[in-house]
Parts: C-alpha cells; structure tokens; sequence
C-alpha cells in the first residue's frame, strides 16, 4: 500500500507549487514531505497573507 501512496503517476499532470516536480499523492500537493515543510515555514514566516482593504475614513 506505501508504494501505492507515492506512486508519482497518480497525480499526473500536477507539479510541485515549490519546486514544480511531479505531485506525489502522499504530499500533495506537493512532491516531498520537504517541500510541505517549506510552505509551512512561508506560512509561519508570515509570507503568505491575505490583503485587506485600508479604510481611508474609519468615521464613515
């Protein structure tokens, strides 16, 4: 079964959003247990954010 859950063809079509290798089931959506570290460290880091509005008149 543990070779079913990295079998890199069952994802196919799909990349790594770090470094762009073939997604492995395992980790997806990434290709390694590595490369889900490094995205939780962007996230950590506070790299990822999402943007908010400024209000420019809070009286309003």
């Amino acid at each position: 079964m543990a070779s079913s859950l990295l079998d890199p063809t069952a994802l196919t079509g799909k990349t790594c959003s770090i470094c762009e290798r073939p997604a492995i089931k395992a980790f997806r959506p990434f290709c390694s247990k590595r490369c889900a570290d490094v995205d939780l460290g962007k996230w950590f880091q506070g790299s990822y954010s999402i943007p908010k509005p400024i209000d420019e008149d809070p009286d309003e």
